[in-house]
């Protein structure tokens, strides 16, 4: 069993009992690939680790699924209690888990699996386990920065190469196709998403690519990222297509100095809402606050949206090793919209932004 498994699966257990739980059930998630190195697909067969401070972990797997269990790096050292079809899973988990007291589940858990074990654990009172694997999961490893850092750059090397080509007379679907192609060019396994928003449509933040011809003019935000080695880029930048239009440069540089401030803010110790509130502050006094319809920024790792956010109300303190996104952006309905996004990481000293494209305006043909 890799020790890292081992290591990530105590700190989970003794967090959950920090928190009041009495045991975590995590089932076929990114939380799952994280602490055990398991990643099975989720389907109608439950499969659900269970963490107990000072208790070894114990799996429960369908039969059929045992032997890839015992092949994943954390399996040796979990208990795999195997269930065949026509047996109540929910019923063996009367043996794993606490039968009272407070249990947390993963946020990926289905409903069905979640009905069964309050079925099977009426005095149990359940939670979401993500306060408890959000905060782990939130600060990462020299390896997962190593990552983060390596998708990055394909991300950016993306941009580049995208504001070399014809914009143009071309559809929204076509400038998506060449950036899900130049993702997968520039290292990444698979683009994940190609967000790219043309003229009045830059005003919808997630906007689909549509048929939509990008004409003289347009501004053109693409907010797109892919997976690299299981860990994710998320960029966003927006151009013009040749002169702009009126006031869409004071809405840019308002964003980029809003982008610029929110990253230096970045430091140890700061709460995720005061890089939320340095970005909104620069907006609201250009005039443009009730624009800036969205939270700053999201974690980011085994997935593209994960713990923290910075957004109003969260207090949590960053900590060296912490990724998230930071994306101020204006929205004018009918009109245009403008976004710029870096992933950032948190470091002893303050930040380090992953994303290093640039962030001037671009005018591309």
């Amino acid at each position: 069993m890799s020790t890292r498994a081992i290591e990530r699966m105590r700190l989970a257990a003794d967090e959950a009992a920090a928190q009041g739980f009495d045991a975590l059930v995590v089932p076929p998630s990114p939380d799952l690939a994280y602490l055990a190195g398991y990643d099975p697909m989720p389907l109608e067969r439950p499969t659900m680790l269970v963490l107990r401070a000072g208790v070894p972990p114990v799996m429960l797997v369908p039969e059929l699924e045992r032997p890839l269990a015992a092949e994943s790096p954390g399996g040796s050292g979990i208990e795999l209690v195997g269930w065949i079809d026509g047996v109540d899973p929910y019923d063996e988990m009367r043996r794993l888990a606490p039968a009272q007291g407070r249990i947390a589940v993963g946020d990926r858990l289905w409903a069905s699996h979640l009905i069964g074990l309050e079925r099977a654990l009426p005095d149990v009172v359940f939670g979401p386990a993500s306060p408890v694997i959000g905060r782990l999961r939130a600060v990462k490893d020299d390896d997962e920065l190593a990552a983060l850092r390596q998708a990055a750059r394909g991300a950016d090397e993306s941009f580049r190469e995208i504001c070399t080509m014809t914009f143009l007379g071309r559809t929204e679907l076509e400038i998506a196709a060449d950036l899900a192609g130049l993702l997968v060019r520039n290292g990444h396994s698979r683009a994940e998403f190609t967000i790219v928003a043309a003229g009045p449509n830059a005003a919808s933040p997630h906007h689909e690519p549509g048929a939509r011809t990008i004409v003289a003019s347009d501004v053109v935000v693409m907010d797109f990222g892919g997976e690299l080695d299981g860990y994710y880029s998320d960029t966003t930048r927006t151009v013009a297509v040749g002169e702009p239009p009126p006031a869409f440069e004071r809405v840019y540089e308002t964003v980029r100095q809003a982008q610029q401030a929110a990253c230096e803010a970045v430091a140890p110790g700061v709460e995720a809402q005061h890089v939320d509130r340095v970005a909104r502050r620069i907006v609201d006094d250009a005039g443009f606050g009730d624009r800036f319809i969205h939270r700053t920024g999201h974690g980011i790792g085994l997935e593209v949206h994960e713990p923290p956010y910075l957004v109003e109300g969260n207090d949590w303190l960053l900590e060296p090793g912490t990724t998230f996104s930071v994306e101020p952006g204006i929205y004018l309905e009918g009109r245009f919209g403008v976004r710029i996004e870096d992933i950032v990481a948190v470091t002893a000293a303050g930040v380090e932004r992953l994303n290093r494209s640039t962030r001037e305006l671009q005018v591309v043909e």
